[in-house]
């Protein structure tokens, strides 16, 4: 089976795949920094009407809750990643590191950068676990 990204059911599937990493339950094994929230850029051309916000509450190596947010919730998030429909795309497949997309302005973070950048083996973990959901992409 797979999940139309973005959609409440591939949501899920990401949480069930970074409860399942061992890699990321070691990488983010002392987060105690707060939520992460994925935030997808409206993308008409492909069918994105509207802004995505992906909240995942994630704690000691564990997502305790990832769901749909609204934007008044999702801006409350300790840290907030934004990017375009094709560049989340992208960062799920391995085709663009998160790192150089930040140093390039291909993705914008809000939040503490010191704290991020101590996390950066297990942001990288979470995009695995998000590649690893099986895909549909709108536009395909």
């Amino acid at each position: 089976m797979t999940y139309l990204f973005p959609s409440d059911e591939w949501i899920s599937a990401l949480k069930e795949q970074i409860n399942a990493s061992p890699a990321y339950k070691e990488s983010g094994a002392t987060w105690e920094a707060g939520d992460v929230c994925f935030v997808v850029k409206a993308d008409p051309k492909n069918g994105l009407s509207e802004d995505w916000y992906i909240l995942l509450e994630l704690y000691h190596g564990e997502c305790r809750e990832a769901k749909a947010a609204a934007e008044e919730q999702a801006s409350n998030a300790a840290f907030l990643i934004t990017a375009s429909y094709d560049r989340w795309r992208q960062l799920f497949q391995g085709e663009l590191d998160a790192v150089r997309a930040m140093m390039m302005g291909q993705i914008s973070i809000k939040g503490n950068l010191g704290v991020l950048m101590k996390y950066t083996k297990a942001a990288k973990d979470l995009l695995e676990c998000g590649g690893q959901v099986p895909s549909t992409y709108l536009g395909d």
